[in-house]
Formats: structure tokens, sequence, C-alpha cells
């Protein structure tokens, strides 16, 4: 079985440290949810997993971070992306006068470069974009505009989606895709995200704030991160439990 592994994972800023001996295990096919109080670490797990480099990854005894057995921290984020791990931003980046088309073909290439199946002319990657927008309900005019140029909240999250269905990650992890999203919105990105685990047996790391996304996706574990490590794990009674009593139990 396929899957992502962290273990005793220590990282800092400067002198801060930001994730302290934090564990997780992910399968590929299952969803599981992070959940934990402002300045956790939550996002910064997201970001060192695909490789930023503002952040330092301290060396530790029995430290692993893995995908599908291979070293991740040995990878630049690029060929993290190749290999099949996928990280949809908080906060997606506006890139004005380059088109989403283009910039779509281009990850798809980079992304499929050595498989034999993968569509080699732009005509027939442009109907499949298309095909791939109607599914989730996209606009394919928007695949003429600058990627995320003057785009809606909803849309750059769609956007997100989208994107996620062309490569098709073997693990995606959704940094607070559900922030700033209305009902239908989060309908629609929730959706989108259960189609793609369907068709593709991804793995998927939600990190959020809030009960409602995790409602559509039904993850098969919840974790709840304080203080840069996972405190406790369990399933969506989980979710429930910090509706009602938030993080006070960890949190002085």
């Amino acid at each position: 079985m396929k899957k992502l592994v962290v273990k005793n994972l220590h990282v800092k800023v400067a002198d801060k440290i930001i994730l302290n001996g934090l564990n997780l295990e992910l399968k590929k096919g299952e969803v599981h949810a992070i959940m934990g109080p402002n300045g956790a670490g939550k996002s910064t797990l997201a970001k060192v997993l695909m490789g930023d480099s503002n952040y330092e990854v301290i060396k530790k005894t029995g430290q692993k971070v893995e995908m599908d057995g291979k070293d991740l921290l040995s990878l630049d984020p690029n060929e993290r992306a190749e290999l099949g791990l996928f990280l949809s931003f908080q906060n997606p980046v506006e890139i004005p006068g380059v088109r989403v088309e283009t910039f779509l073909r281009e990850a798809y290439k980079a992304r499929f470069k050595d498989n034999d199946n993968k569509i080699e002319k732009a005509l027939e990657f442009r109907k499949y974009l298309i095909s791939l927008a109607e599914k989730l309900s996209i606009n394919p005019d928007l695949l003429k505009r600058g990627l995320n140029e003057n785009f809606s909240g909803g849309e750059k999250k769609r956007l997100e989606i989208l994107q996620m269905a062309v490569l098709k990650p073997e693990f995606a992890i959704l940094d607070e895709t559900d922030s700033g999203l209305d009902i239908d919105a989060l309908k629609t990105v929730a959706a989108g995200v259960k189609m793609i685990i369907e068709e593709n047996n991804t793995g998927v790391l939600v990190i959020t704030h809030y009960q409602r996304i995790l409602e559509y996706l039904n993850p098969d574990k919840v974790h709840v991160m304080v203080d840069g490590k996972v405190v406790e794990s369990g399933d969506q009674r989980i979710v429930n439990k910090l509706e009602k009593e938030g993080y006070r139990k960890w949190v002085s």
C-alpha cells in the first residue's frame, strides 16, 4: 500500500520551533483532516512537505518524511510534484499574462513526461481540460484568462481543484481550501475532491478550521494539532467535540 509517512518531524524558522516531533501516516485513497488552533503549525506542515525553502528541517533520530518509500526531504519542490505530491494553496497566486490553459498544460507535461499515454496534442489537451472543467462546474471561459487574474475567491479555489484533477496526484494537501467559500462553492469544491479520490485513489490531507467541508468529505481520520505535533487522532466524532469544546483541553 502506497503511503505518505511523517515521523518525528522537527522544523524551525530562524530560532523558532514550529513543528515539534510531528507524526502522521496517510495511505492512498484515505482522507485525513488536520485541525488545530491558529499557530499550531498546520500550514507549516503543508509547506514543508512541498519543499518550501523558508523552513529549516532539524535533523533528529528516527526522522522520516517519505512518499511511497522515497525520501521527500532529498527532493526539490518540482521533483516532489512530479512524483505525485500536490498542494492546494490557502491563497492561490495570481500570475497575470500566463493563461490558465497554458499553465495547466505545462504542469501536465512535467507531471507525466515519462508516461507513454499522456496527451501530446494541444487541441486534444484543450478538449480534455474543458471536459474536466465542466465536470467540476467551472466556466471554460476562465481557461482563457490569466492565472487567477481578477478571479473571485471561489473561482481561485475551483481552479485549484481543476489543477488537482489534471495532475492526478498520488497525495494531495488541501491547505484551508474551504476558507472564504460560500455554500455553493464549498459543495462544488468538495464534490470535485471526492471525484478525484474516486477516480485516482488519491490520498488527501485536509487542513481546515471548520467542520463544514468535513461533512462532505467524511474523513477516515481526524488529527488534532497543537504546538507543532499531533496530540489526538480519531474519527469524525473528534470534529463534533471540537465544535463544542474548542482546544482548551490542550491550550492553557
